[in-house]
């Protein structure tokens, strides 16, 4: 998956972590290849995740990205966040 650090949705998914991944302020100080489960992520907590960032930009999660590795940084949420937006368009 791509890192791309540039992301329009960088600060979405900050918020959407700090809010629903139960991250709390964790999620503004991680960087964007850090491991989101080394920081607290939980599997159950990734799908809270997704369904916020679902919610917050009308889209759904193919089945193509539903893997542990989509939800592992940041960067990954960004380049999958994108894809999805891209499709979406």
């Amino acid at each position: 998956m791509s890192n791309n650090t540039d992301s329009a949705h960088t600060e979405l998914i900050r918020s959407v972590l700090a809010d629903h991944g139960r991250l709390g302020d964790a999620a503004a100080s991680l960087g964007e290849n850090d491991s989101l489960y080394e920081a607290g992520l939980t599997s159950h907590a990734s799908v809270n995740v997704m369904l916020a960032i679902e919610d917050e930009l009308d889209v759904e999660f193919p089945e193509h990205l539903l893997r542990r590795s989509t939800f592992e940084t940041i960067a990954n949420l960004c380049a999958a966040v994108d894809e999805l937006v891209q499709v979406g368009a």
